[in-house]
């Protein structure tokens, strides 16, 4: 049997695993992100300066960091004035990937301005025999924390399946 405690703190580190991970390896990165190099391959890409958009497609792999995300299609948004990333969105069968933790989605919207992942379209994130689901996941990089909603529609509800961790054969205590 578990106890209380046991239960509620694996309910937060499922919950808060990736946002705590990302947080802790990613916080330096997300406010040093500008001077990781981005690598995007895609079969196209189309440009537009005008509109401070470029947009890849056909089996999408972005990766910065330890990060990597694979979609069948990726739009990069620019800031006006200083011509960074502003904002990363990615469409299709969405799957992040970063250690042993994956996303998957149908979209997911990265916001540099506030270090915020949302994913959406039956979001669920795994990390070994660990899940979470809902309508909504939204990822706070720099304060450690998610949440896991149903978007307010009463037919979906949050899932999370939670393993023990397996405990030590002592066979010599017997």
């Amino acid at each position: 049997m578990f106890k209380p405690q046991f239960l509620c703190k694996l309910t937060f580190c499922l919950l808060c695993t990736l946002a705590a991970s990302l947080a802790s390896a990613a916080s330096t990165a997300h406010r040093n992100r500008s001077n990781l190099p981005i690598v995007i391959k895609s079969n196209e890409m189309t440009a537009d300066n005008k509109g401070k958009t470029a947009v890849f497609s056909g089996k999408v792999v972005a990766k910065q960091g330890d990060i990597t995300i694979y979609s069948d299609k990726l739009v990069v948004g620019y800031a006006e004035k200083n011509g960074e990333v502003d904002k990363v969105e990615a469409f299709g069968t969405v799957r992040i990937i970063q250690q042993n933790r994956t996303g998957f989605a149908e979209e997911a919207v990265y916001n540099s301005r506030n270090g915020r992942i949302v994913l959406t379209g039956n979001p669920r994130v795994v990390q070994r025999a660990d899940s979470v689901s809902g309508k909504v996941i939204t990822y706070f990089l720099d304060e450690e924390r998610s949440e896991v909603t149903s978007g307010g529609d009463p037919k979906v509800r949050v899932e999370a399946v939670i393993n023990p961790p397996a405990r030590k054969s002592d066979a010599g205590s017997r």
